[in-house]
């Protein structure tokens, strides 16, 4: 039978031991990350200092049965008793960060100007920036076209019908679903405001951390990013 550990010199209470630690930390990430993959779950194990090579991760994987269980799709019928809540978030494309978002009951111009003010705030009022997003109608409404004029953005839209020349936004949606409202069932716009602030936050801007920025969080690339300008003569 073989043993998790080649080395002979630890004992079988060790290797245990061993295992039950790792088993542990991967319990601890999907706490945060539930549906992290194995080669994701890695990279915070590493961060972790907790190491361990791909290969042997999968095998404790499936010993412990961490892997995701694939949920059977069906389809949900309508509930009248819940109500809609929209989100509208701005997202900086270069580090993958969440500057601004906004949520109502309402899908208008009020709620993705919200966003958008909020990011052009935080980023420190900006000029020539570019604004990219779908033609609905709540973005290209007189109200928020003003507000983007008014401050020198640039105004761009994907072509009609197009969702790849929006593809961040749509991904930072999936990963939104997956990671947070799939797994939570909100029953009021109170539940939405309390929890999904954190998650933008908290979780995905401080630590989730994203395959395209070499494995950082989307503030520890811009940190990096900051520290890398500041250096050059």
């Amino acid at each position: 039978m073989s043993t998790y550990y080649s080395d002979p010199k630890i004992s079988r209470a060790e290797t245990e031991e061993d295992l039950a630690d790792l088993r542990h930390h991967i319990e601890n990430i999907r706490i945060t990350f539930p549906k992290a993959g194995y080669r994701m779950l890695h990279k915070y194990l590493e961060r972790n200092q907790v190491k361990i090579s791909e290969h042997k991760l999968r095998k404790v994987m499936k010993q412990f049965k961490l892997y995701l269980k694939k949920k059977r799709r069906f389809v949900r019928t309508t509930n009248s008793e819940h109500g809609f809540v929209y989100l509208a978030v701005v997202i900086d494309l270069y580090s993958r960060k969440v500057v601004g978002w906004d949520i109502s009951k309402k899908i208008d111009g009020e709620l993705v100007l919200g966003a958008t003010r909020m990011a052009f705030e935080r980023r420190g009022y900006p000029k020539g920036v570019i604004h990219h997003s779908d033609r609905g109608v709540q973005y290209l409404c007189d109200k928020h076209v003003q507000f983007l004029k008014e401050n020198k953005f640039k105004i761009s839209c994907a072509a009609k019908g197009n969702p790849y020349e929006n593809a961040f936004a749509e991904s930072f949606m999936k990963t939104l679903k997956n990671d947070q409202v799939d797994l939570f069932k909100y029953a009021t716009i109170i539940d939405v405001i309390e929890n999904i602030p954190e998650f933008l936050e908290e979780v995905y801007n401080k630590k989730r951390l994203h395959s395209s920025l070499n494995y950082l969080t989307p503030e520890e690339f811009e940190a990096k990013c900051i520290k890398k300008n500041r250096t050059r003569p």
